[in-house]
């Protein structure tokens, strides 16, 4: 009776999906991808020049994302040690700033990319700002793009194992996206098969 109530659950509930639904996506999440492609190597840093034992150094760390009006807003914090290396140690200035950049949602057939990015904070060193404006104007929105049909492909990969239906994305087609208060509301044209 369970997996009867389910595929009638999909019939109807998914019914509107072959024609356009919204799906809603929180800060958290996006962080969750960002923290995945940037941040999952070397103790959640990612380094902009060196690394964990070079004396002289720049990472970003503990990446916050949050929404700001229309804008997706990526805070970090960079910690640098910068100068010469000198016998390992390094002969400089060692610096702790916060940044951010922005940028625009933008849909882009299955995927959920970014664009317009806005770098809202610099550190006020110039060379660490020097390391830091590519890396916050291409690498963070780059990295935070995401195949949405994939990810909800993988999620119902094993759904005949879980409730006894096969069931498949066929298709997924994003049309726009906007932040509304504390979600990226996404319209989506599509369409699930169940066997």
């Amino acid at each position: 009776m369970r997996r009867f109530s389910f595929l009638l659950l999909l019939a109807f509930g998914f019914a509107p999906f072959s024609h356009a639904v919204e799906m809603r996506i929180s800060s958290a999440a996006l962080e969750r991808t960002l923290v995945d492609q940037l941040f999952s190597n070397d103790n959640g840093r990612h380094f902009l020049r060196g690394n964990a034992p070079s004396a002289c150094y720049a990472y970003a760390e503990a990446p916050k994302v949050s929404f700001v009006n229309d804008r997706i807003l990526v805070h970090l914090h960079i910690k640098a040690r910068l100068g010469t290396s000198v016998a390992g140690k390094c002969v400089g200035i060692g610096l702790s700033r916060d940044v951010d950049v922005s940028m625009l949602p933008e849909a882009e057939g299955e995927i959920i990319g970014f664009r317009d990015a806005h770098i809202e904070k610099l550190s006020g060193s110039r060379e660490l700002d020097l390391l830091l404006m590519p890396f916050l104007s291409r690498s963070v929105p780059s990295n935070m793009k995401v195949n949405a049909a994939d990810e909800i492909r993988k999620l119902l990969a094993k759904s005949s194992e879980s409730i006894g239906y096969e069931v498949t994305l066929d298709n997924m087609k994003l049309h726009s996206m906007i932040v509304e208060g504390d979600r990226l509301v996404i319209d989506v044209d599509g369409g699930i098969s169940v066997k």
